[in-house]
């Protein structure tokens, strides 16, 4: 059973939430309006907090920074930004801050549950939205350093990466899934899974969307 915060200054949403997540075997351990609550009921509680789903425009401590506290202060809490703002900065700033995932309130019921499922198995998750935004992002970085004359490889980052690995580092830049590397380069997808794992030990980045982010900066 899954111990959650959540932090939303809509009463309403924290109430809806903590319906669904409770009729599906997850334990709402506390409810905050802002981030100043949320630190403080942390620090109050006797018991883990598995996830906390965030949201971002709050009065007071708002998301961003309440992201960056918790990574700080609590690491092994993993966060869902749960939001209706899916712009460059927010979305930037939430993942560099440590979001393990990112998704909108109009997402369904069953895109949360099955969200908080992923990220405490490890997985980072992004709206399709987010991640469509993140992608536009990252291929204006690429033409602004085109334009500029400078350009990050994926060489420049990890310093030793063979050249198959910085081709699977500018698919997975573009949005690709690893099936969808493994039908572009005609390897199996096992295969790219086996490369990318490579990737990760050479960057130190264990997080795909963490990495992506990293490599355009």
């Amino acid at each position: 059973m899954y111990k959650v915060l959540l932090v939303d200054d809509e009463n309403l949403l924290l109430d809806s939430l903590e319906i669904i997540l409770s009729l599906n075997g997850m334990e709402i351990i506390g409810k905050a309006n802002d981030g100043n609550a949320a630190i403080k009921l942390l620090e109050s509680m006797k018991e883990a907090c598995d996830i906390a789903l965030v949201d971002l425009n709050m009065k007071g401590m708002g998301g961003i920074e309440l992201i960056k506290v918790m990574k700080e202060r609590y690491p092994k809490i993993k966060i869902l930004v749960l939001t209706t703002f899916y712009d460059d900065r927010n979305i930037t700033e939430a993942i560099a801050g440590g979001a393990d995932g990112y998704l909108l309130k109009d997402s369904g019921k069953d895109v949360i549950l099955g969200a908080v499922t992923q990220i405490m198995g490890g997985t980072t998750v992004l709206d399709q939205k987010v991640m469509a935004q993140l992608t536009t992002l990252m291929n204006n970085n690429l033409r602004e350093n085109a334009n500029t004359g400078t350009h990050h490889t994926a060489h420049e980052f990890s310093g030793d990466m063979t050249e198959r690995e910085k081709e699977i580092c500018s698919l997975m830049v573009e949005g690709l899934t690893n099936k969808q590397i493994a039908e572009r380069l005609y390897i199996s997808e096992g295969t790219v899974k086996n490369y990318i794992s490579n990737i990760y030990d050479k960057t130190g980045i264990h997080d795909r969307v963490k990495l992506i982010v990293e490599l355009k900066k």
